[in-house]
């Protein structure tokens, strides 16, 4: 969503935390021709060239018909930097905070179950846990957690690996727990005002990872595997839990950690990293289509039943933002006319946009490696834009 990576961006730049787009500019490793997967390139590929030029080391995309085996596919660039490997099909990258849409849907299904309801306080859950700095658990409902109106701070501005070079080198491996990081957040300021609506927090959702496990015994982890990833056959797909490698081939990730050096001298490598810190929040690694397949069975019904969807995609302003939001879920404008759903991510030089049309009728994911330049976070929503739109999305660069 346009807007929300905006806040993101303007939280990345006042805090150096790579939680939302940067707009740096990145020099990526030249010498390769952009690589098109299907019969010619189409326009699926000028999008990801258009991509691969604002200065991001790789692009991938898929976009694909949920239901059928009509898919386009498109990559440019290196996997890695200083050699010619081209970006690895079904590659795996770190979703970021799209990943706050599988946590919603875990929600979700234990309420359908009854085993919980949205109207409960975070307090039912987690006594004692949200206090202080004006805030009260007993006033917050989990719904306010998952729609971002519960105006609890956002805690990775406190997590040194994600805010420096130096940050990153001293604490790339290290676990936090899930009540470690609510308590960092509680002693931060209060970020809200009284009159405030909505305000984008990472917290909310390690929170609600947090009520997850109080309600069903089981840890978030355990319950994303084995309610969407097994189910949906989502191989592709995991929780890395406090493993600090992407499994399986993929491409690096790097970042100038907000210095604005684009050389290689200011661009560090940063795919190793413990994302014990972004739990519930934006830990899943997967695939582009992993993901279509996963936003595609989301929409269609397959992992909610009617009330518990219509919960997700009832939306809310995000003031000042241009964009609604759901729960764990946004609802984003489309050119075309009409809107999307959908949810961007970014953690630490893995960035994506994911999107699926109204009718789950199709789906387009696009992920880039590296902070990129100031029109990186505007190409990417481009292309889904486009692909969403466009009634030949599928058209060139088809395989099935």
């Amino acid at each position: 969503m346009g807007s929300l990576m905006q806040v993101l961006r303007r939280r990345r730049r006042r805090l150096l935390v790579l939680t939302g787009l940067a707009a740096l500019l990145l020099a990526t490793s030249g010498g390769l021709p952009a690589v098109a997967d299907g019969q010619h390139a189409g326009p699926l590929q000028r999008q990801v060239d258009a991509i691969h030029d604002t200065g991001v080391v790789g692009v991938s995309a898929e976009v694909t018909a949920p239901g059928t085996r009509t898919r386009a596919v498109a990559r440019a660039g290196v996997a890695e930097k200083g050699t010619r490997r081209p970006m690895p099909p079904g590659g795996r990258f770190r979703i970021g905070s799209a990943t706050k849409t599988f946590t919603a849907t875990v929600v979700l299904q234990l309420v359908g179950e009854g085993r919980m309801s949205l109207e409960d306080t975070v307090e039912r859950w987690l006594p004692g846990v949200v206090a202080g700095g004006g805030l009260d658990g007993s006033r917050i409902t989990v719904r306010q957690l998952l729609q971002h109106t519960s105006g609890i701070p956002e805690v990775l501005p406190e997590i040194a690996a994600l805010n420096s070079a130096d940050g990153y080198r001293a604490e790339r491996f290290r676990t936090y727990t899930p009540q470690e990081l609510a308590g960092l957040a509680m002693g931060r300021p209060e970020v809200m005002t009284g009159d405030a609506v909505w305000s984008y927090s990472n917290t909310n959702y390690i929170l609600a990872a947090m009520i997850i496990r109080e309600v069903t015994g089981r840890s978030w982890d355990r319950e994303v595997a084995d309610r969407i990833i097994r189910p949906l056959g989502l191989s592709g797909t995991s929780t890395p839990g406090t493993s600090p490698f992407v499994p399986g081939p993929h491409a690096h990730a790097y970042t100038t950690f907000g210095t604005g050096k684009g050389t290689d001298a200011g661009v560090i490598d940063v795919t190793a990293l413990n994302t014990s810190m972004a739990i519930g929040s934006g830990a899943v690694i997967s695939t582009t289509h992993d993901l279509s397949r996963f936003y595609g069975a989301l929409l269609g019904g397959r992992l909610l039943e009617p009330a518990e969807l219509a919960e997700m995609t009832s939306t809310v302003e995000a003031p000042g933002m241009g964009v609604r939001y759901g729960l764990g879920l946004g609802e984003i404008p489309l050119t075309c006319g009409g809107s999307y759903y959908g949810h961007p991510g970014e953690l630490l030089g893995y960035r994506t946009w994911a999107g699926i049309t109204r009718d789950g009728s199709r789906t387009a994911v696009v992920y880039a490696t590296s902070d990129g330049g100031p029109d990186t976070q505007q190409a990417m929503r481009t292309l889904v834009d486009q692909e969403l739109c466009g009634a030949d999305a599928l058209g060139e660069g088809r395989t099935g």
